[in-house]
């Protein structure tokens, strides 16, 4: 850079960095979790079993997608994380129709087995382990409301991110715009 040439501003931001987000460590644990339900309590050859795990991945991979593309379209982000949130909203329905289906129970915010569920979110070094014995030690009712219990956490985890980053394109723009006013900043 020559004196007097201003710096350029850097127009693709960070990017990627998904595997710190609490909504995609919450959805891999999702992921997991219905993998093994599924081997357990449904039918290997059930449409769906097939589609319940491709809801789980489909969140999962979804924050991962929209993360990575984060640095030139925030607006993709916005779109992938909206899909992710439509995927575990399907596999919430999955599990609540299983419970209904095989007359299980689901369980009210005050059980107490759901409420020692939910206060695993505060373990350090969470993992699907964290959450074995609930979804392969005990029964399809609890594996299955472990399981919604877990959904209903990374929903609010994802609302919260798409209200954040919904704030982030409305303060920023998009990567276009940035462009643009970069463009408009360079001497001719």
């Amino acid at each position: 850079m020559k004196n007097g040439d201003k710096p350029i501003p850097v127009l693709i931001g960070a990017h990627g960095g998904y595997r710190e987000l609490k909504s995609y460590q919450n959805a891999e644990i999702v992921y997991d979790a219905t993998v093994r339900f599924c081997d357990r309590f449904v039918e290997h050859r059930s449409r769906t079993r097939d589609q319940m795990v491709q809801a789980a991945r489909s969140g999962k991979q979804n924050i991962a997608e929209g993360s990575v593309a984060s640095g030139t379209s925030r607006k993709t982000e916005l779109k992938l994380v909206s899909v992710a949130r439509a995927s575990l909203e399907e596999l919430l329905l999955d599990y609540q129709d299983y419970l209904r289906q095989h007359g299980l129970a689901l369980w009210a915010k005050n059980h107490s087995t759901a409420q020692a569920v939910r206060k695993l979110a505060f373990e350090k070094d969470r993992s699907y382990k964290t959450y074995r014995t609930y979804v392969e030690k005990e029964s399809a009712e609890t594996a299955a409301n472990t399981l919604i219990c877990l959904i209903h956490q990374t929903n609010y985890l994802l609302d919260r991110q798409l209200r954040q980053l919904e704030k982030q394109f409305l303060n920023e723009g998009g990567f276009a715009e940035r462009l643009y006013r970069a463009r408009k900043k360079r001497p001719l």
